[in-house]
């Protein structure tokens, strides 16, 4: 066993990006505080493909150095929108046809490993701020919500770690596996 290499590894440029992002999956960072955990996001977005990151209320924007510190570029290739309200992004993702997914504690939840997404559905996964997680207000529009098991002592994960989850389990549960795919 050897790593491979940066070349061996093949990665599409920032141009080849914008036409292979997922159009059917957006996410919204509900004022999140944390820079960095908005560069992590960055990152978690570009890693899977992510269509558009939406930036709401006092949620850090590009450019910004503690975002360049975590996202390492991935802010050039992942579209982004800024919005100073969380509700009027949602009005809008809502028009274009997007299901509004919180990742939140609720009393009416799915499990994560019980949300069964389809790939023909367009999804808007909405994170919350640190402290104080998704705002009511967010929570009240959702059509649903997805809360990840934990069994610690603590109520909630990061939200960067949270939103790579949350993304993996989108990407295990929407695509072809790659046996599929190469016969």
């Amino acid at each position: 066993m050897r790593k491979l290499s940066i070349q061996e590894l093949g990665r599409i440029d920032a141009t080849g990006y914008s036409q292979f992002a997922n159009r059917q999956v957006a996410i919204v960072l509900d004022n999140v505080r944390s820079a960095l955990n908005v560069g992590s996001v960055f990152r978690t977005a570009d890693a899977f493909g992510i269509h558009k990151l939406y930036l709401c209320g006092i949620t850090a924007t590009p450019p910004n150095r503690e975002i360049q510190k975590t996202a390492l570029g991935a802010q050039e290739s992942v579209a982004w929108e800024y919005f100073a309200d969380t509700v009027a992004c949602l009005q809008v993702l809502r028009q274009q046809g997007f299901q509004l997914v919180v990742v939140e504690q609720t009393d009416e939840k799915v499990m994560l490993h019980h949300f069964s997404p389809s790939s023909e559905t367009r999804y808007a996964f909405i994170f919350g701020n640190e402290a104080t997680g998704v705002s009511e207000a967010a929570v009240s529009m959702a059509d649903f919500a997805v809360e990840i098991p934990q069994f610690g002592t603590k109520h909630s994960f990061n939200i960067a770690v949270t939103t790579g989850i949350v993304m993996w389990h989108y990407f295990v549960q929407t695509q072809p596996s790659k046996q599929a795919r190469h016969g």
